[in-house]
């Protein structure tokens, strides 16, 4: 790169210009920026010597240049052994997920939290690093925290901060999604004419009941206690809400209370709701079967009688 000066009626101008080549070969020159008249030279370089200083410019942008292209060379030593336990490779697949944790600003959520409760750590960064390794690494929150080592970018929150986030995250629950819900609307159309909710459970290793953890009707015929979810989905199949209810909850009057989180949380009240017939009870046929809003459910009869003739 050269100082390039160029001369009009009143006054000269000086500018950085570079020369390269076109695609079929032939020389060209580019600026690549303005410096300005003299006068811009002498408040930026001083008095003294102003266009020498702006040719010392010039250089140094040359040499930084060159610097940033030159090829780097790594030494290999075939006599020299890796040390045991030493990590040298890592994972760089959860920046594929990353993308879609900032596309649907789980990062800004998080900061809007921690501004709401002052907590002494980051959240972003807890809830990211459980995300990335619930999908890489399915496993514990304890294994979890030791999985996002292997990640190029390691969390610096221990154990005691993630699940003090746990209980955070689990307050601000049905704002969080909503909030996810209303940026994925930039990504995308979503088709919430037609929902579909439906209720499973998990069963815990244990016989002793504890908060959410609750003898219920389990779907895999255990005699253990439970914990139940709920899932809304859209027409497509993308999920929209989800709740968590004690085991001993009937999966029947789950429904209502997720309902009107749509309605007030989501702006969602216009609704085709589609449940099997589990969930099919009296009150949540008549509720959403009035106005702008529909049922949709298997006969239980229907079913009854495949199992018969079966």
């Amino acid at each position: 790169m050269i100082l390039k000066s160029c001369n009009s009626k009143n006054c000269t101008f000086y500018y950085v210009q570079k020369s390269f080549r076109t695609e079929n070969g032939k020389c060209s020159t580019k600026n690549v920026e303005r410096l300005g008249t003299i006068d811009d030279l002498r408040k930026r370089f001083g008095d003294e010597d102003p266009v020498g200083e702006a040719k010392k410019y010039v250089a140094e942008l040359t040499a930084a240049e060159k610097a940033a292209n030159k090829k780097v060379i790594v030494e290999y030593s075939p006599t020299t052994f890796i040390q045991k336990n030493e990590q040298h490779s890592y994972n760089g697949g959860y920046l594929f997920l990353q993308k879609i944790y900032h596309e649907l600003g789980l990062d800004y959520i998080c900061k809007k939290i921690e501004k709401k409760h002052k907590n002494k750590y980051d959240l972003s960064e807890i809830l990211s690093m459980l995300l990335y390794t619930r999908v890489l690494y399915p496993g514990s929150k304890l294994s979890s925290l030791e999985d996002a080592k292997r990640l190029i970018e390691q969390p610096s929150a221990d154990i005691h901060q993630v699940y003090r986030a746990l209980s955070l995250l689990a307050t601000e629950f049905n704002e969080i999604q909503a909030d996810v819900y209303k940026r994925s609307l930039k990504l995308g159309k979503r088709d919430t004419r037609v929902v579909y909710y439906d209720l499973t459970n998990y069963f815990f290793e244990w016989e002793e009941e504890q908060g959410l953890v609750q003898y219920g009707h389990s779907k895999e015929g255990r005699p253990l206690p439970i914990v139940q979810m709920g899932l809304f989905m859209d027409k497509d199949g993308f999920p929209l809400a989800m709740c968590i209810e004690p085991g001993n909850t009937a999966e029947t009057t789950t429904l209502r209370p997720m309902e009107e989180l749509l309605k007030e949380k989501f702006g969602l009240s216009q609704l085709v709701v589609c449940t099997d017939g589990g969930l099919s009870s009296y009150e949540n046929r008549k509720r959403d079967s009035v106005g702008d809003r529909a049922f949709i459910t298997l006969s239980l009869t229907l079913v009854f009688s495949v199992i018969w003739h079966i």
